[in-house]
């Protein structure tokens, strides 16, 4: 059963209280690592590059963050989209509430949210 996953547990799962005291530790870059291991395990689990850690990153630099908010939108939809056809439960509201976060300027807890979401897709508890 190496092979269960499309990307590998131990790479998508992640201690979500861990990586928001580290990145506060290291004032947000292990935060950008995080943000790059989602990516990752999403384009993996979507089977498509759809997420682009550079692109986001200068981009969201060069649009003073803009460009961010509209990205935690977007793999908010990814996450749902991967539970969905997973026959995961999938709270529809999950994008919203990443941007709303986004916007008030605590993009940690948006990080944490969607890697509670991305670490459901290890359990597997399908939809009843």
């Amino acid at each position: 059963m190496l092979n269960q996953y499309p990307y590998p547990e131990y790479e998508g799962r992640r201690n979500i209280v861990i990586g928001i005291l580290v990145s506060l530790l290291t004032c947000g870059i292990y935060g950008l690592y995080w943000q790059y291991k989602q990516m990752a395990t999403l384009n993996a689990w979507l089977k498509r590059d759809e997420y682009s850690f550079g692109l986001w990153l200068l981009l969201s630099i060069i649009t003073c963050g803009i460009y961010g908010i509209y990205y935690e939108y977007k793999m908010a939809n990814g996450i749902n989209t991967v539970q969905a056809d997973n026959d995961l439960v999938f709270d529809s509201s999950l994008p919203i509430i990443c941007v709303l976060l986004a916007i008030f300027g605590v993009g940690i807890a948006s990080l944490a949210v969607q890697q509670h979401q991305i670490n459901r897709l290890y359990e597997r508890t399908p939809n009843v």
